[in-house]
């Protein structure tokens, strides 16, 4: 499926293949709340990379998370690139080099009609923040940390994923 994504003031455009565009992992992470989570969550979903697409790159701007600090208090940053406009601030997409294949773009910047998802996986929860309320009940699947099953998987067992031509 291809999707098509834009920040808030339109200065950058995108377009990626997906086979995996159901919006169903919501992650409670702090750098994902802090960085994208107005509801104390970012939704990311997945995409080849070598099909993205970017019109307006030069008004992206790229964030590494900070993940600890070494014993000279120096950053320890992550590997992960989180591509966002550097007029609006709009998240657009994380690229992280560990898997160069992927691609994952912020659900709240594809404009693409996306599909409803059967269930939410809510991963992370040991770092939410305490006003987040956790929905519970049957199609709730809730994770302290990350699940062992990965976005392509979850759509595969749901007779989801849709092989790019």
């Amino acid at each position: 499926m291809k999707l098509k994504g834009s920040c808030h003031c339109k200065s950058v455009q995108f377009e990626v293949e997906s086979s995996t565009p159901y919006p169903f992992m919501l992650c409670y992470c702090s750098i994902c709340r802090k960085t994208a989570g107005g509801g104390g969550y970012a939704i990311n979903i997945m995409g080849q990379s070598d099909t993205l697409k970017v019109k307006g790159m030069k008004h992206v701007q790229i964030y590494r998370a900070v993940m600890g600090r070494t014993r000279q208090n120096r950053r320890i940053r992550s590997t992960g690139q989180r591509h966002f406009c550097k007029h609006c601030a709009s998240c657009l997409w994380i690229f992280d080099k560990s898997w160069p294949e992927l691609v994952h773009p912020f659900a709240s910047a594809i404009d693409t009609p996306l599909p409803k998802p059967p269930e939410h996986v809510r991963i992370m929860l040991d770092f939410a923040a305490n006003w987040c309320e956790i929905p519970q009940g049957k199609h709730e699947i809730c994770f302290a940390r990350y699940p062992e099953e990965s976005i392509e998987e979850w759509h595969k067992r749901h007779s989801l994923y849709a092989k790019n031509k």
